[in-house]
């Protein structure tokens, strides 16, 4: 998880404001260039292109004149990118980066910086690095000095959440949820903590069964929930209500698509007695032992240990 921070102009630094995006022109052509003063002078710079999720009309203006001006365009899958290349009528030579070659392909790009040439990333869709390769060539031409330039555009979760109804003005991406194990029962856990809203991705092979997963926890059930589906597409789709409600859309209706899944924030509602001795009984019914039971649901609960004894030894209490 990353956290994001937005700043009004009057907290950035005067550093941060010395850094400058201008027009420079490159034999005919026109890049963005990023005039920070470490950045090796003369050397060439890595592009950050974000292509559509689905609509291929979803390009900007100036993604589409860095893809054809600049030297390499760096792709997942050259076959899915040419589809989009062809659309645009983009000849730009192709390289593959994907998970299986990135650091092997990192050093590629570093290689053609250094000899003054400019190369574009993008994925198959959506802005590379959020859920897709390419940190470790930004992470190391970063280190060694040279530009990277951002060219903004579609990413399915910001643009789910922009039409979610669900609050915005703090929120945590999750991308896709640990499959098993521990990793993926404290995903679950966090999600079911949030005080804000929690946004992830899912696949339609395994929606039903995070979100039977999450209806399981404590108080799940009534929490806001949102899912799109399909975004950009002809079919796309919102399926909102609380989770208990969306649970019961996917029993009925098979899931198609890549999903974005977004939790709204729970209330914070006083435990009264009555709600601990209940997950008390839940957890006693599912074998645990008495002071098992109590444990787990003093921390599932957030209330101390010592109440919820009490409550499982009411006599040991009043004596």
């Amino acid at each position: 998880m990353v956290a994001l921070l937005v700043l009004s102009p009057q907290l950035v630094s005067t550093t941060v404001l010395s850094r400058v995006t201008v027009i420079k022109e490159n034999k005919g052509k026109h890049l963005n260039m990023d005039t920070q003063t470490k950045h090796k002078a003369g050397k060439g710079k890595l592009f950050i292109v974000a292509t559509p999720i689905g609509n291929l009309q979803d390009m900007t203006f100036r993604a589409v004149q860095t893809l054809k001006d600049v030297d390499v365009i760096a792709c997942e899958d050259t076959r899915t990118s040419r589809k989009l290349l062809d659309f645009y009528n983009i000849t730009t030579k192709l390289m593959p980066y994907h998970d299986h070659n990135e650091q092997y392909a990192a050093k590629q790009i570093l290689d053609l910086l250094q000899a003054g040439k400019h190369v574009a990333l993008i994925s198959d869709a959506g802005t590379p690095l959020i859920n897709d390769p390419g940190y470790h060539v930004v992470y190391l031409l970063r280190d060694k000095g040279f530009g990277v330039v951002t060219i903004p555009g579609a990413s399915s979760p910001i643009a789910a959440l922009a039409a979610s109804g669900l609050p915005t003005d703090v929120f945590t991406y999750l991308g896709f949820l640990p499959r098993k194990g521990k990793l993926r029962q404290a995903a679950l856990t966090r999600i079911a903590d949030a005080k804000d809203t929690q946004v992830f991705l899912e696949s339609p092979r395994r929606i039903l069964k995070t979100l039977q997963a999450l209806q399981g926890l404590a108080s799940m059930g009534m929490r806001p929930c949102v899912v799109g589906r399909e975004l950009t597409k002809i079919h796309e789709e919102f399926i909102h209500g609380t989770l208990d409600e969306v649970v019961a859309h996917f029993q009925v209706h098979q899931g198609r698509g890549e999903m974005v899944v977004m939790i709204g924030a729970g209330e914070a509602k006083a435990i009264d007695d009555a709600m601990i001795l209940n997950a008390l009984r839940e957890a006693q019914e599912k074998g645990l032992s008495a002071s098992a039971s109590a444990r787990q649901v003093a921390s599932m609960l957030s209330v101390s240990r010592s109440r919820v004894y009490g409550l499982l030894h009411p006599k040991a209490e009043a004596s």
